[in-house]
Formats: structure tokens, C-alpha cells, sequence
């Protein structure tokens, strides 16, 4: 099989081997075709194939159908790249006749994307794209998270729970990037608000291979706790590096969700024991309807689900509910879009009823989650609290949130003391 046939793939035949299709009008009632945008090559290709396995997973659970209709997923790789990611999404929609585009994984991807659709009306599914404008201050009404977040959502519950840890004093270090800039600014909004103070903060680059020289400046600051925004195989270095240093013992270490995702812990030691962030999705937790789809990802897959393959999952959930809600007229773009706003997940693997905010991004009940050996011997998260109803805007008014300065380097919303 050549990678051209690999990369496209239907659902409703599980099977690769997409052919060019001419761009032409269907009726209701043939199929409904997604159009699945995944890094299925380069630095975060891990990611990307475990997003098409969630999506995929979801649809042969539920006979690769809804409303009547079969539904078939056209994957393309978007390769970790915003131009490439923009051809392949002109081409799902141009020449597949796709009804909805989903995934993507990288910010640039996702932003490049929903400027193409802003001018085409295309829904677009975001449930891993966090880039916090594209559900705030720059929102496009075809842009949706289905079961996505924004970056700075969950670190502001995670900022209350460290004050009432006790730790008044935080240094911060992250991937110097507008990712990690708006995770590190919801926290440290949150935690100086509360009363904290922000000693320093670290900025790297992307595949920092040595943290050393931040380590040695974070030990000697003199803070309570480090709060760290990593991913991927810095996310691995760092808490390796932490651990080798010394000051895993010295310091205690929480961090955004990404930090210690499976797709980062499944293959480390006792570097990682102990760690807190805060997440949506616990893969850990005692809930039943959780426990169960961990079973059944682990069966599949042979591994504990990481947040690509769980939010895809979801993802699809939310979208099969709401065109159920339509009798399936996906072409019917206004009806589809107003009833993925109106639909509340129930039943997903988070165990919690999920309600949608007017500017398209879920509420949650939030995890403050810890990373523990399970009965197995395996590492994953188990919530230790909660934070039920996290908006986006967490405790501010949406309008009045939203006249400050996007999170960057040069603002975190810290509140001068």
C-alpha cells in the first residue's frame, strides 16, 4: 500500500484506499463524509496517529453510521505543517465534498485552517486545537470545540488548589511558544490574584535537549512550587532532568495536562510519580464510564488512551449527538451548527454531562489529577479534587475578560503585590 492510500482511509469501509472524488453535490441521505486532518508524519506523528485511532474508534463502536446515513472519514496528513495543513483542508472540502472538517493538532495547523473556512462557512470540529482567540476574542461561527479546551482554562483551577496547598511562591518554566504562554498566564493570573507570587519565569526553546541551566536557577529562587507547560519529548526530558537534579524531592512539580499525558508517561519511570496537573479527562478515574473506555481503548490498542485519542473520541460523540438532533442533515450547515452549540454530551468517557458556552468552547468539571502506579504497575493520572463548571473565562465576565491582552510573553495577568 503506497502512502498516498494509506493516508485516505474510510470509516464505513475500515479500510484505506480513498480515490479523487469530484466535487459534486450530494443528496441527503448518502453518506456523510468527515474530513479528518492528523500529523500522520513529523515531530508529533505519535500524536497525530492516535487522534485518527479516537476518531476512528468511536464510529466502528457505532456501526460507522448515524441517523441512517453511513458515515465515511477521509484522513489526510497535515505533516505538522500550516501550508500543508491548508491544501489538504482546500482539498477535503474542494474535491472530497467533505460535510465537516475535524482535528488537526498543532496550533499554526489549526489557525490556518479556520482562516480558510472563515470564508467558506465549512464547520470546523477543533477537539485538540487550544489556541484561546479562536473561542475568545477572534471567534468564527463555523469554528467549534467539540470537546476540546482552551490552553488557559484548566491551569486557573490548578493555581486556587496550589494556594490552598499552601504555596504562596511559584516559578514558572515553559516552551516558549503561544501555547505555553497561555497555559503559564492562566496560572499565574490566577495564583497572583489569589495572593501568590510569581518569583520568575523560564522561556525555551522547542526541543530543549538540556535543562540544566534552568534547573539550576529554579533551585535557587527560592520557591514553594514549579509550575511547567511541556509537551512531548520535552515534557519526558524535564521531569527526567528534575528527577536527576535533585530537586524532585526539594520542590514539588504541577504542570499543565500535556505534561503528563500517556503519550509522555507510558514509557517512563519514577521520575513522573508524584506529579500534579489539571485535566478534564482522567484516565485514572474510579468512574465507571471512564474505566470502561480505558478497558476498551487498552484492548484495541494494546495501551492506556492518551488525550489525542480520548478528545477525538469524544469529539465524534458530540457531533454524532447533535446530527441525531437533525435527522443527519449535515448539508444543512446553520441547522448542524446551532444544534453542535445546543447539544449536551452525556455519556462520554468523562463521566460528566458537558454543556457548550455561547462562543463555542465546553464547560468541565476539572481533574486535579496526580500520577500514581495503577493496580497494573503502570503510571497514569487519578483525580485527587475537582473544580466543577470551568468556563473558559473561569470566575470574570466573558466582555470584561476579554478587553486584557491575549496571554504572551510579555503578559501573564500578574497581579502586582
Amino acid at each position: 500500500m503506497d502512502r498516498r492510500t494509506f493516508l485516505k482511509t474510510s470509516v464505513a469501509a475500515a479500510a484505506a484506499g480513498a480515490v479523487a472524488m469530484p466535487h459534486v453535490a450530494r443528496a441527503q441521505g448518502g453518506p456523510i463524509r468527515i474530513g479528518l486532518m492528523a500529523p500522520l508524519t513529523g515531530v508529533v506523528a505519535a500524536g497525530g496517529r492516535e487522534m485518527v485511532d479516537g476518531f476512528n474508534m468511536y464510529w466502528e463502536e457505532h456501526g460507522n453510521e448515524v441517523a441512517g446515513r453511513k458515515v465515511e472519514v477521509i484522513v489526510e496528513d497535515d505533516a505538522a505543517n500550516p501550508d500543508t495543513a491548508l491544501q489538504k483542508a482546500r482539498r477535503l472540502v474542494e474535491q472530497a465534498n467533505v460535510s465537516m472538517l475535524f482535528g488537526n493538532l498543532l496550533a499554526n495547523t489549526g489557525l490556518a485552517v479556520a482562516n480558510y473556512v472563515k470564508g467558506n462557512g465549512m464547520p470546523y470540529f477543533i477537539p485538540i486545537i487550544a489556541a484561546d482567540d479562536l473561542t475568545q476574542r477572534n471567534r468564527i461561527k463555523n469554528v467549534i470545540r467539540v470537546a476540546g479546551y482552551t490552553a488557559s482554562q484548566f491551569p486557573r483551577p490548578l493555581a486556587d488548589w496550589a494556594l490552598k496547598q499552601g504555596y504562596k511562591k511559584v516559578a514558572t518554566i515553559s516552551q516558549d511558544y503561544t501555547f505555553g504562554h497561555e497555559q503559564c498566564g492562566g496560572f499565574c493570573q490566577t495564583f497572583t490574584e489569589g495572593g501568590g507570587k510569581v518569583l520568575g519565569q523560564f522561556w525555551h526553546p522547542l526541543n530543549t535537549s538540556d535543562f540544566s541551566p534552568y534547573l539550576g536557577q529554579l533551585a535557587n529562587l527560592g520557591a514553594d512550587v514549579v509550575f511547567a507547560m511541556e509537551t512531548g519529548a520535552d515534557a519526558t526530558r524535564l521531569m527526567q532532568q528534575y528527577a536527576n537534579f535533585g530537586l524532585k524531592g526539594q520542590i514539588p512539580l504541577i504542570g499543565a495536562m500535556n505534561m503528563t499525558d500517556q503519550s509522555v508517561i507510558r514509557t517512563m519511570g519514577d521520575e513522573v510519580d508524584g506529579v500534579v496537573v489539571a485535566a478534564h479527562f482522567a484516565e485514572g478515574s474510579p468512574a465507571p464510564v471512564t474505566q470502561s473506555f480505558v478497558a476498551a481503548y487498552g484492548k484495541k490498542f494494546g495501551k492506556l488512551p492518551s488525550l489525542y485519542g480520548f478528545s477525538m473520541y469524544s469529539g465524534a460523540m458530540w457531533v454524532d449527538e447533535a446530527l441525531k438532533s437533525i435527522k443527519g442533515n449535515a448539508e444543512d450547515r446553520d441547522a448542524f451548527l446551532a444544534s453542535v452549540m445546543k447539544t449536551d454530551l452525556t455519556g462520554s468517557p468523562l463521566g460528566q454531562t458537558v454543556k457548550m458556552d455561547d462562543y463555542g468552547n465546553p464547560i468541565y468539571d476539572v481533574h486535579i489529577r496526580k500520577v500514581v502506579k495503577n493496580k497494573d504497575g503502570k503510571y497514569w493520572n487519578e483525580p485527587i479534587a475537582n473544580y466543577p463548571n470551568v468556563s473558559q473565562f473561569w470566575k470574570y465576565d466573558p466582555v470584561t475578560y476579554m478587553k486584557q491582552p491575549p496571554y504572551s510573553r510579555d503578559f501573564q495577568g500578574i497581579k502586582k503585590s
